[in-house]
């Protein structure tokens, strides 16, 4: 059943919105697997094209092998961008798979990758998520993924487009920080 969302509410899920932010500084302190749940939770209901639930997510949270992934995500060219995630407790791996048929038959006559975007929304789910728990994320894009099934052993078929660093922040998460970002009234258009 759904709900309409009181003022209350919205005002709630603005504030939510409006705290989650890129973490790069965490604390040592292991993220139970009970919270990790939680967070892969709100990522399984997200929606998707046709209903394809075209991801799934390994979980690394265990000493060696977490080193070994962030040392093979963030080597060469990709350090420079990503070595704070080894001072992440977890490092979830996020696994693009195949769409269903009608979803790739979709995106194909309209020149779409709906698993691409179906992922997004299915990671900005376990972001807020996340948030909520008072835990922090950085969603990284910029990685070696030759590196990562390496360091996993996954097949070469295996599709990896987001990696996410997850922890407990270093710093108060709610302040706000946030890099400018552009009006509404820039980026509304009423027809």
């Amino acid at each position: 059943m759904v709900s309409v969302a009181s003022d209350e509410n919205e005002s709630a899920f603005k504030q939510l919105i409006l705290t989650r932010r890129s973490c790069r500084e965490y604390k040592s302190t292991p993220v139970p697997r009970e919270l990790i749940d939680k967070c892969l939770d709100a990522a399984r209901v997200a929606p998707s094209a046709c209903n394809s639930q075209p991801w799934s997510f390994i979980v690394v949270d265990t000493q060696p092998l977490k080193d070994a992934v962030a040392d093979a995500a963030f080597s060469g060219v990709h350090g420079v961008t990503g070595k704070f995630a080894k001072t992440a407790p977890v490092i979830i791996v996020c696994v693009t798979e195949v769409s269903n048929y009608a979803a790739r038959l979709g995106g194909w006559l309209r020149s779409v990758q709906y698993n691409l975007i179906d992922i997004g929304i299915a990671c900005d789910h376990l972001t807020l998520q996340a948030t909520e728990l008072g835990l922090g994320t950085c969603w990284i894009g910029w990685f070696s993924e030759a590196g990562i099934k390496t360091a996993l052993k996954l097949p070469a078929s295996t599709k990896i487009d987001v990696i996410i660093a997850l922890g407990y922040p270093t710093h108060d998460a709610t302040v706000n920080t946030h890099k400018p970002r552009n009006t509404l009234d820039q980026v509304r258009r009423y027809a």
